[in-house]
């Protein structure tokens, strides 16, 4: 599927749902899933939306039953789960197998973009720079498992996360204990902070319990659906670590391949409509929750040192070397991000204004 059709997705949607039938004597198929996500999480809640968006766009010939996170295996063994068919598929995050494979973190929510890319040119480099086929190589031949990714929920760029106490610089952040996951762990680790890796689901308890003492997710909307704002009450934006997120659905293989082309047509064409409905729905949804955050919860909401921004990158740099010299499909993907990114990421520099100018034209920011 190519980028033109992520970006037509409502049509081409509704072109499938009115254009497919069935035989009469078509058997419905019913398939279970599972999120790595909470229930209260709006990632979850987008692989509902999608998930109804196939019941209705076949006619209900395809029905697929979702779950929260440990409804059926832990938040953490679904892309094992999946592979050996204990469920037919689950709505994860690939930086979650960086233990596995480190080109992992490459997929989703990597480091600096990578080279300047936001989530439309990430999206671009998935389906017209070889990106997807490069994600099934790395789970069907580096890993040997019998899953097939789909690009399913973008969560724009992400925030720098949420404290106990405030941040002041880079050096800042040496010895606190903090939720961070795949190689963004060993991105801040140079700063001196101490990673703890965990389920979105378990952070707030962990907080509540002082095993933690800051952490980060997503971003305002996501962040306050599942409590953060009840325990911390620092909170910085912008980052750098993770500016370019998407999620993943993972299917399994053998049933992915049982089913008829149109029936996998549209489960791709439902998750392109969601991911990008997810990205646009999350601009307004991130207003109103800064707004309540401010107002109703009296959250600091602070800008993000500059240093950090900078620094990040550069231990991202450094981590990214180190790697690309002794992994040989790390290396792939990344050269393949690298030049996909050498040719938008500048033109898109010189095509379009930089979004500040006509920002703060009409919404000058206030010192």
């Amino acid at each position: 599927m190519k980028l033109r059709s992520w970006l037509a997705a409502s049509a081409a949607a509704g072109l499938v749902a009115a254009t497919v039938s069935a035989p009469a004597s078509a058997q419905n198929t019913k398939l279970r899933f599972q999120a790595s996500f909470p229930a209260s999480s709006y990632n979850f809640k987008n692989f509902e939306f999608w998930a109804n968006r196939v019941k209705v766009m076949s006619g209900g010939r395809l029905e697929i039953e979702v779950a929260p996170a440990g409804t059926l295996v832990p938040a953490f063994e679904v892309l094992d789960a999946v592979h050996k068919q204990v469920i037919d598929g689950g709505h994860t995050a690939a930086a979650y197998w960086v233990g596995k494979h480190r080109a992992a973190a490459l997929f989703g929510p990597s480091p600096g973009g990578p080279f300047g890319m936001d989530i439309v040119d990430l999206m671009g480099w998935m389906y017209e720079g070889g990106g997807l086929e490069m994600w099934k190589e790395l789970y069907q031949v580096e890993l040997k498992r019998n899953v097939v990714p789909i690009p399913l929920t973008a969560v724009n760029n992400q925030v720098l996360g949420w404290f106990a106490k405030p941040v002041k610089s880079w050096e800042d952040l040496k010895g606190r204990k903090c939720r961070q996951t795949g190689l963004t762990a060993e991105v801040y680790a140079k700063a001196g902070l101490s990673p703890v890796n965990m389920a979105g689901g378990e952070i707030v308890p962990a907080a509540e319990r002082g095993v933690i003492e800051c952490g980060e997710w997503v971003g305002p909307a996501e962040d306050m659906s599942v409590g953060f704002h009840t325990v911390w009450k620092y909170f910085y934006m912008p980052s750098t670590h993770e500016p370019s997120t998407v999620l993943e659905l993972l299917i399994n293989g053998d049933t992915y391949n049982k089913l008829g082309p149109d029936l996998k047509q549209i489960i791709d064409s439902a998750a392109v409509e969601a991911t990008y409905r997810h990205f646009a729905l999350l601009n307004k949804l991130n207003a109103d929750a800064l707004k309540e955050m401010k107002e109703v919860h009296k959250v600091n909401v602070e800008r993000t040192p500059n240093d950090i921004l900078l620094k990040t990158l550069e231990a991202w740099d450094q981590i990214a070397k180190e790697e690309e010299a002794k992994n040989p499909f790390f290396k792939k993907v990344y050269a393949s991000q690298r030049e996909y990114a050498s040719k938008v990421v500048p033109t898109r520099r010189s095509v379009q204004p930089n979004y500040d100018f006509a920002a703060n034209y009409y919404w000058p920011e206030k010192k």
